[in-house]
């Protein structure tokens, strides 16, 4: 009989038969499986010391109240939440945890907010609109890079009006006097970090051609690779690292792997880039493979140029670590060679591959390159003081993975879940709501995934239950984590065009105020200065 306060199912497993309520099967998992793993945890006392634990770490933790002289932004494309915590597990099975207990290196900073993604004109975000949110401060257009909102995608007659271009933290750091860099594993040109240089009304006007396509003059609207050789601050950057040589090459020249160019101009901006380093006097290097890059480490120039690719970097888990650098090699040399201004500079990183492999449901390649990027965090955090540099760490925008099911604890994060749906057909834990992994039923029931003969291989589509030629991204908020000089001003749910403005904040460069421009935010400062106030008062009073 249906009771009146929850609906029972009986649920039988393993010969044995447990009831639940119809929303919360009552053991996830056989009974063998379900044993507790850590029989600490079972102490109410063990959970209440890991508390006390915290509270202490937290109190003990001095915030820095100084000027930020450096600020370093990781971007994880697409590091959606449920990315977050999917990776997290998965580094601790990696290690032979069970665990949903790990942390990545960026999830032990002090600060953690919330950051809304939309753009101005979308409910769900691209990686254009948001880039100009979080590099230069202002919401805009779906599609567009570093103009205002006033600008429609691809309107090239809207774009030219300087009124219209934004400027990004990068160049108030130029402005400052400091150094900017950025370094990126997809094309250098590609739309996040265009998002440091580029005032464009398309994001796909990576090379001229592409401007020519859509039938606009390329002198009154130059496109993306050629701004970043010749336009400030573009031409600036201290270290442009990443991949995307066919936008800078013709089509009648093959790069050193043998891929051709994209531009139909003629031109050669590699070349030019050198070009204008050598009428500027500046030392200047431009490298394309990790040998070359690595062996600058002794002898560091004033500016380098490192293209990877004709296209994007390779995957972590696919590249030929010979040749192609990681993320964190990139990092550290971009740091080294930053640091050398002694009053410090802004650097962005990207893992942008984290997204593309959500787009092709490539689940295992998503996570790995989540964890690929949280070494990067963890060895700038080594090499910079959390006293005088702020890091942070965000994404631009979700993706539509779900990490679903009743597994037990230390569920293997890749494989099935232990439930199977109403046809008895297993499904995975890490699944997504749309993209190209659809399989088309067979009488009504889903195809068993897990028999299929390339299972578990790194070019497995996880399923999915609409079928679309690539996974399109979320609207959820993204996480943002902070440490260093006033990283508490990141905590909280707000705009993601805020970013700038609180890294500028802490960096005391840019418009608007500053930490250096008076009381600072620190919680406690302002009563502590006016009783400060009162008692001097009742000094001259005596």
């Amino acid at each position: 009989m249906r009771s009146l306060l929850t609906c029972l199912v009986t649920v039988c497993v393993a010969a044995a038969c447990v009831r639940g309520d119809r929303y919360h099967p009552a053991d996830p998992g056989s009974r063998a499986a379900a044993t507790v793993v850590n029989r600490a945890e079972t102490s109410a006392n063990y959970w209440a010391q890991e508390a006390q634990a915290a509270i202490k770490a937290r109190l003990e933790h001095k915030e820095s109240v100084k000027k930020a002289r450096n600020v370093v932004m990781f971007l994880g494309d697409g590091m959606s939440v449920p990315t977050l915590a999917a990776a997290r597990t998965l580094l601790g099975q990696r290690r032979g945890e069970t665990g949903e207990e790990a942390k990545m290196n960026f999830e032990k900073f002090p600060t953690v907010g919330l950051a809304k993604t939309y753009c101005v004109n979308a409910q769900i975000a691209d990686s254009a609109c948001t880039a100009t949110a979080y590099l230069c401060g202002v919401k805009t257009t779906y599609g567009a890079i570093g103009v205002n909102a006033e600008v429609a995608r691809r309107d090239c007659d809207a774009s030219t009006d300087t009124s219209r271009h934004v400027a990004s933290i990068a160049e108030w750091a130029l402005a400052d006097g400091r150094d900017a860099g950025v370094v990126t594993t997809t094309r250098i040109t590609h739309a996040s970090p265009a998002g440091v240089y580029a005032k464009v009304a398309d994001r796909d006007w990576e090379h001229n051609q592409a401007v020519l396509n859509h039938g606009h003059d390329t002198d009154r609207c130059p496109d993306i690779a050629l701004q970043l050789v010749h336009k400030h601050p573009g031409n600036k950057l201290k270290v442009i690292f990443g991949g995307g040589r066919r936008n800078f090459l013709p089509i009648d020249v093959r790069d050193e792997e043998g891929e051709v160019g994209r531009r139909t101009d003629n031109r050669n901006l590699i070349r030019e880039w050198l070009q204008d380093k050598e009428d500027r006097n500046v030392t200047n290097k431009y490298v394309w493979n990790r040998q070359q890059l690595m062996s600058l480490n002794d002898d560091l120039p004033e500016y380098i140029l490192g293209l990877f690719e004709s296209n994007h970097l390779q995957y972590n888990l696919q590249a030929n670590l010979t040749t192609e650098p990681t993320l964190t090699e990139l990092t550290e040399i971009a740091i080294r060679s930053l640091s050398r201004n002694e009053k410090g500079f802004f650097l962005f990183v990207e893992g942008g591959r984290i997204d593309h492999a959500h787009h092709d449901n490539l689940v295992e390649l998503a996570l790995d390159e989540t964890l690929e990027m949280d070494k990067a965090v963890a060895r700038a955090a080594e090499l910079l003081s959390e006293d005088d540099s702020l890091i942070v760490v965000t994404a631009d925008h979700a993706h539509v993975m779900a990490f679903n099911g009743y597994s037990r604890r230390g569920h293997d994060i890749l494989g099935p879940s232990r439930d199977l749906d109403e046809d008895g057909v297993p499904y995975m834990t890490l699944s997504y709501t749309n993209g190209p992994g659809f399989r088309a039923h067979v009488d009504g029931k889903r195809p068993n995934v897990t028999a299929e003969s390339d299972y578990r291989g790194l070019q497995w589509e996880a399923h999915v239950d609409v079928p679309l030629e690539d996974e399109t991204h979320g609207g959820d908020d993204v996480a943002v984590f902070a440490r260093g000089p006033h990283h508490s001003m990141f905590t909280g749910l707000y705009e993601q065009s805020q970013l700038p403005h609180l890294m500028a904040y802490a960096a005391c460069i840019g418009p608007g105020r500053h930490a250096c421009s008076g009381a600072t935010h620190v919680l406690g400062q302002p009563v502590l200065l006016f009783a400060l106030f009162i008692l001097l008062t009742s000094l001259f009073q005596l």
